[in-house]
């Protein structure tokens, strides 16, 4: 447990250092919501029904903004390989990296997806259907993202490749996310959905950290 809190309070010093790429996907959020609000006509009440794929698709993209960057420092400067070869298990290193990835990232997001969920209109109801499929999504995406980035660490321009890996693996996400806050909207049930997410959150936490270590791994060998 100590090597593990080592280990964020390493990611949380290097986010400190570079402030800027962290602060670049909630500040992408804010734009993005915006200027949909601004674009439509004012009270339009399609801005509404269009709020679940506006916000879900704007937080996808704004989580890929800082996934390339996840593991290509530590391989450029070597840390990855001490890493490798320590004796703390890499997939538990993998999954403090993907932790900190989202605390960094996606907790943020989440957070500042209730009152623009709120600012294109959604009711209370909406609101915390999107704020409860975030918690579960944003995770989900930091994870299939996490496994890309360590798949792509050693090749060249992978900020190019990466979107273009990811943004299919996380569709199954966004649909039952924005489903969720569709459902609230007409007031039904919205359960079934987050249930959805949730398992598929529950396979990303038992499975994508070994298969994240094993990337990295034949990353340095």
């Amino acid at each position: 447990m100590s090597a593990v809190a080592a280990l964020l309070r390493r990611e949380a010093w290097l986010a400190a250092r570079s402030r800027s790429d962290w602060l670049m996907p909630p500040f992408f959020l804010v734009v993005v919501v915006t200027l949909f609000g601004l674009g439509a006509e004012p009270n339009d009440p399609r801005l509404a029904r269009f709020a679940p794929a506006i916000l879900w698709v704007a937080n996808l993209l704004a989580a890929l903004l800082t996934l390339e960057r996840l593991f290509r420092a530590d391989h450029e400067d070597g840390t990855l390989e001490q890493m490798v070869l320590s004796p703390l298990p890499l997939y538990l290193v993998a999954a403090c990296k993907l932790l900190s990835h989202w605390l960094l990232t996606g907790l943020p997001l989440v957070l500042l997806s209730a009152p623009l969920g709120a600012m294109l209109g959604l009711d209370t109801a909406a609101v915390v259907a999107l704020v409860a499929g975030l918690a579960l999504g944003t995770p989900c995406i930091s994870a299939v993202g996490g496994f890309v980035a360590a798949l792509t660490v050693g090749l060249p321009r992978a900020g190019l490749l990466l979107p273009v890996l990811v943004l299919p693996l996380i569709v199954p996400v966004v649909i039952f996310g924005a489903g969720a806050v569709r459902s609230a909207q007409q007031g039904l049930p919205v359960d079934a959905p987050l249930y959805f997410l949730a398992a598929i959150l529950a396979v990303c936490v038992t499975l994508v950290p070994w298969v994240c270590s094993a990337a990295l791994r034949n990353a340095v060998d």
